[in-house]
Order: C-alpha cells, then sequence, then structure tokens
C-alpha cells in the first residue's frame, strides 16, 4: 500500500500548533473535517473514540512519532493525515520523549485487512530514521507530498 493512496493531502498539518495530546488529535481531527475526509457532526465522536483508544495504551511509539488510529462503521475510505509539531507534543510515549510526527488513521470497520496493510506502511516508513528526519524538516505541505512521492517511488523499486 503506498502512502499517498490514503492519505488526505489537504489534511496534511506541517506546523501543529499543539503540545498536548488532546489537543493534538482534534487539531488533526479539525484538519481532516476541513478536507471533507470526515463528516462535521462526527467530529466530537471522533475526538473521544481516539482519545479513548490512547488512554488503553500510548500510540506514541517513540523515536518521536504517534499513530493513533480508530476503526469505525461510518469511515467508507481509508484516511490519513499527518502533522508535524516544531516544537514537540507530550503523547505519553513509550520512550517518554515528545512526539514530532503524528499519522493519524482511520480505517473503515470491516475491513480489518486493510487497516494492518495501512498500519505496515505508516511503521515501514516511520522506523526509518531519514525518513522520520526529512518529515521533521518539512515546514510546508508541499514538502510532505514530496517525501511521500520519493517513499512511495522507492517502495515500489524494492
Amino acid at each position: 500500500m503506498k502512502l499517498l493512496d490514503i492519505v488526505i493531502k489537504d489534511a496534511i498539518l506541517p506546523q501543529l500548533a499543539a503540545t498536548e495530546r488532546d489537543d493534538a488529535i482534534a487539531e488533526i481531527i479539525d484538519k481532516m473535517v476541513e478536507a471533507n475526509a470526515l463528516s462535521p457532526k462526527l467530529r466530537d465522536e471522533f475526538i473521544k473514540a481516539i482519545i479513548k483508544r490512547e488512554k488503553r495504551g500510548s500510540t506514541g511509539f517513540g523515536h518521536g512519532v504517534a499513530v493513533p488510529h480508530v476503526k469505525h462503521p461510518s469511515i467508507t475510505e481509508m484516511a490519513v493525515a499527518i502533522a508535524v509539531s516544531p516544537s514537540g507534543v507530550e503523547f505519553n510515549a513509550l520512550d517518554k520523549q515528545p512526539v514530532y510526527c503524528i499519522f493519524l488513521l482511520l480505517s473503515p470497520e470491516d475491513r480489518p485487512e486493510d487497516h494492518l496493510d495501512a498500519m505496515e506502511a505508516i511503521f515501514g516508513n516511520l522506523s526509518q530514521e531519514t525518513f522520520r528526519r526529512f518529515l521533521r524538516q518539512a515546514t510546508k505541505v508541499e514538502d510532505v507530498i514530496t517525501l511521500l512521492e520519493e517513499t512511495d517511488a522507492n517502495a515500489t523499486m524494492r
């Protein structure tokens, strides 16, 4: 699965303002609503669902990254938002360090295999130090899209 197939380009936030987890989740969900990837009526429900998931176990996996995610019956297509925080977000990460790169994944409830494929594509890239470094340096949406294009092209060649 290619990242650009699931990332909503209009839901890329290269300058996330929030510094706390719950505020960051709300800011990213608002961007998904603004990008028409999520109904405004479902905004609060999704924020609550993602925070509830985070309380069960942080999706801040270390190395400055987090991948909050939720499966929901109202989602028909996989949708990913990307946020880059210049100052870092307190995400209760496993390594106790701030998070700088957040991939928020919304998945259809009835397609668990697609959810796993998306998580694999996201983690496959976030596990690479070079990818994380370039993502953290991105200051514009175009920078993030260029990185994703290069990443997807390299994945095709492997």
